[in-house]
């Protein structure tokens, strides 16, 4: 984060478990207004398990864990979210039963003072497959589209920070550039990103710095090229 810069989000000390299993351990990292930050490292190095931590989703414990410099420690996940943290999972969980426009309309809240909300139609010019299939039901759609529905779905909530997990993971090379538009689209829009990604490609072509997990601990922080030489290592 640049010096003189506020944070969005802060996390100091943050460690995680399920059960006698901990997972996270010190985990420390911030964000600012507008960053895209990405968080790096193989799978099972806790990636996933930091932003379920950050959004009240894992048992976890933190020196500080502040998002608009109010505390969200031991807040429940709907609160978390209410307060502007949106959440794409890597496993989706939209609504199958449902078609893009009323998943949209699930996702929908106001914009906070002075934001141009995100609306149907925005979504549908950022992500133009979705224009032609708004009344299609969610389960008759492609891995591909339905990443780009979670997505626009979360944006529908107007966050101010959204936690994005492995958006490229299994996508065809169409798809995943027009993830990276998103993230570029939702960087010119002021809001912030926190990136779980284990491709280098795709976090270079988005990510303004990166830090390194690895065995549920950061081993680095910097530019994408220093953290992903120091993981190799």
């Amino acid at each position: 984060m640049s010096a003189g810069t506020t944070p969005l989000l802060v996390v100091e000390g943050l460690d995680a478990a399920y059960g006698r299993a901990r997972v996270l351990f010190d985990v420390s990292l911030e964000i600012a207004a507008g960053e895209v930050v990405a968080l790096m490292g193989r799978n099972g190095a806790g990636k996933s398990t930091t932003l379920k931590a950050v959004l009240g989703l894992v048992p976890a414990k933190a020196r500080r864990l502040t998002f608009l410099d109010r505390s969200i420690a031991g807040l429940a996940p709907h609160r978390i979210a209410r307060l502007g943290l949106g959440w794409v999972p890597e496993e989706r969980r939209i609504f199958t039963e449902l078609t893009v426009a009323e998943n949209l309309e699930v996702g929908r809240r106001p914009a906070p003072d002075g934001r141009a909300p995100w609306t149907p139609e925005r979504l549908f010019a950022l992500f133009p497959n979705l224009a032609e299939m708004r009344g299609r039901r969610a389960d008759a759609m492609s891995g591909g589209e339905q990443q780009m529905l979670a997505i626009a779905r979360t944006l529908m909530g107007n966050p101010s920070l959204v936690l994005l997990d492995e958006p490229s993971e299994g996508l065809a090379p169409v798809i995943v550039e027009q993830m990276a538009d998103a993230v570029r689209a939702m960087k010119q829009e002021g809001i912030a990103v926190l990136l779980s990604e284990q491709t280098a490609a795709f976090a270079a072509a988005v990510s303004d710095r990166a830090y390194g997990l690895a065995r549920g601990e950061i081993r680095a922080s910097g530019t994408l090229d220093a953290v992903s030489a120091a993981l190799a290592v």
